[in-house]
């Protein structure tokens, strides 16, 4: 490790150190690498700047915010609890279950792990806890559902990785819909489970006419991922494109069907939008500064020569990475983990010849899997404010879920095909 490498990390550890947000400190780190070395500001700048914010692909990210918020501002999460609650409510511990495949459905229309938790979650939350669900199981499973979000399509933080890897984003979407479909059900089992032993009540059963009644309220709401995903895999849209028609359905059948929609709440939901996007972009601007001081010094190829040197046995390194990207979501956001780390251990995916799209879902789950884990997980954060429940009682239940989950990856790691199947 070089001089070049030592201090702009010494700068970074120091501003963690002084509490300065994190962006704030990759950003001076990347300045100090950049005075260092005695680049030109400017040039580097430029290079950071036209390498990731060029891409076409990453304007879906802020159109899928949009969609999500306007979806938590209107009635369409309501519409979506009530169709999984006319589903599956009639089993024991039926709003668990219900809290599991609303997120499962919700998921399909926003691509959002926070906007899942934050929206529906509250929704869930109250429902639960109404019916008599322990405050930490109720919390913990909406935030263990909540992961669910970025894995089945369309997801943000794919089109994250597709940006980093060049990566197909329609493939990606396509992987990730057999495994959020296990995820789903293997929480639900857990929720089964659970429900039986603590005596957790029966929801009310929905039938007949109630039941069909409720399925059409909430067509409108359905047919949102069935317009984005027919338009993405029919080749009518891209990724970007299906972003804009998302954000234009939902603010149609808001306006038209279900009448919820003001000027006042539309103009909330563009504020909104606005301060996420800012804070992703400079996230993602901030963790590309690190990613090309750390491609500058050749640091990927040095990573990629010596874990060649420990193994160029694929499924060990799957197993080394899995660890390593477990460990580091348990402290570290998803946008600064793809985008610091996946050029990182890129070199050693294509030496391996691993397939882009299969490593792509495996790392996404992964990351999603830490957004749940203590003691930095931001989903413990978000559901603990929106049911106002401690965070240590959200841990105590939350552990059996994360093995759940951590079970969900180690499958879709070591059978590819649950992944490239639909690819």
């Amino acid at each position: 490790m070089t001089w070049y490498l030592i201090i702009p990390f010494a700068v970074l550890i120091l501003a963690f150190v002084v509490k300065m947000p994190i962006a704030y400190g990759m950003i001076l780190s990347g300045i100090t690498y950049a005075l260092v070395k005695g680049l030109s500001l400017s040039v580097v700048a430029s290079s950071i700047v036209n390498s990731l914010f060029g891409s076409f692909v990453i304007i879906a990210v802020p159109l899928f915010i949009f969609a999500a918020n306007i979806m938590n501002s209107t009635t369409i999460t309501e519409r979506v609890f009530d169709f999984a609650n006319a589903i599956v409510g009639r089993r024991r511990g039926g709003l668990g279950h219900v809290n599991c495949l609303a997120s499962l459905v919700f998921s399909g229309m926003t691509g959002s792990a926070v906007a899942d938790a934050s929206g529906l979650g509250l929704m869930e939350v109250d429902a639960m806890r109404k019916a008599g669900y322990d405050d930490g199981f109720t919390a913990a499973i909406t935030a263990a559902s909540a992961t669910m979000g970025p894995i089945f399509p369309p997801s943000i933080p794919m089109i994250m990785y597709a940006v980093l890897s060049g990566a197909s984003v329609s493939a990606l979407f396509e992987g990730g819909m057999i495994p959020a479909v296990l995820l789903c059900a293997s929480l639900m089992l857990y929720v089964g489970y659970v429900s039986r032993k603590r005596q957790y009540p029966y929801s009310k059963s929905v039938k007949g006419k109630e039941f069909w009644k409720t399925t059409l309220h909430s067509l409108p709401a359905l047919l949102t991922p069935v317009i984005l995903l027919g338009g993405i895999y029919s080749g009518v849209c891209t990724a970007t494109e299906a972003g804009a028609v998302a954000a234009f359905y939902t603010i149609l059948i808001s306006l038209v069907f279900y009448h919820t929609l003001s000027w006042k709440s539309l103009k909330k939901t563009m504020v909104d939008t606005a301060k996420s996007t800012g804070a992703i972009g400079l996230m993602i601007g901030a963790a590309a500064c690190m990613s090309f001081i750390v491609t500058n010094e050749h640091v990927p190829d040095a990573i990629a020569a010596a874990m060649l040197s420990f193994t160029h046995n694929k499924y060990v390194f799957y197993l080394i990475i899995n660890i390593i990207f477990l460990i580091l979501g348990m402290f570290i956001d998803t946008q600064t983990m793809l985008v610091v780390f996946i050029p990182l251990v890129l070199p050693v995916v294509k030496a391996l010849g691993i397939d882009l799209i299969h490593f792509g879902v495996v790392i996404i789950l992964n990351t999603m899997i830490g957004l749940s884990t203590p003691p930095f997980g931001m989903l413990l954060f978000v559901t603990s404010g929106v049911s106002g429940t401690p965070i240590k009682t959200i841990i105590k239940e939350i552990w059996p879920m994360i093995l759940v989950m951590i079970g969900v990856l180690m499958l879709i790691t070591y059978v590819p095909w649950l992944v490239t199947c639909l690819t």
